[in-house]
């Protein structure tokens, strides 16, 4: 017997949250419902508002709810640094590094020719006025290492080495704690050719 179509419908949409599957969107669907309509106002409201109060930053795409987000506003930071994210999410993981002072660009999309994706002209010529604008010495591309990544990235580094900087990537390999047992082939190659002396 099939769940009633208000379920079903309620599955769908919550499956169409990156990382949940159909068994996930199920659990989490009964639990919501087992919730009190104040809960669930206060859980829609919250959705709704995050969505209308929030904007992208006017410099560097990334997501908050000033017309110029707190990094591209602080004079403190290292302006000649620019790190290329693909998402504004990626931006406070780079910031609990503690690591880094510069300031971020957030792509509106990776490359992905199966599904005919590409960096928008507008886009490229955006990242190279401010390069310019702002003397900005060093990229770094931080983007994740999948064919999309290393695909946007390799296209950067192509669009942009005419400019007078360093281009860089993040650095990939075995995960702090990792187990070689446990690490796919790719990665394991990756950390053996980016080995560090001792």
């Amino acid at each position: 017997m099939r769940y009633p179509d208000p379920i079903l419908n309620l599955v769908a949409h919550l499956q169409k949250l990156p990382g949940i599957g159909r068994k996930t969107a199920e659990k989490f669907a009964f639990h919501l419902l087992d919730w009190e309509k104040a809960q669930l106002d206060n859980l829609a409201y919250a959705i709704l508002s995050s969505k209308e109060k929030l904007t992208r930053c006017s410099t560097c795409n990334g997501l908050h709810d000033k017309t110029v987000c707190p990094f591209c506003d602080n004079k403190a930071r290292c302006g000649q640094t620019l790190c290329i994210v693909s998402s504004p999410k990626h931006i406070y993981a780079v910031e609990s590094t503690h690591l880094f002072e510069g300031v971020y660009h957030v792509l509106s999309k990776l490359i992905s020719p199966i599904e005919n994706r590409y960096v928008e002209e507008e886009e490229l010529q955006r990242i190279r006025d401010r390069i310019v604008e702002h003397n900005i010495q060093e990229v770094i591309i931080a983007l994740d290492a999948t064919l999309e990544g290393d695909a946007t990235a390799l296209f950067l580094r192509q669009q942009l080495k005419d400019l007078p900087l360093h281009i860089s990537r993040l650095a990939h390999g075995l995960p702090i704690g990792g187990s070689l047992e446990y690490v796919d082939e790719e990665t394991l190659h990756l950390a053996l050719r980016g080995r560090v002396k001792l």
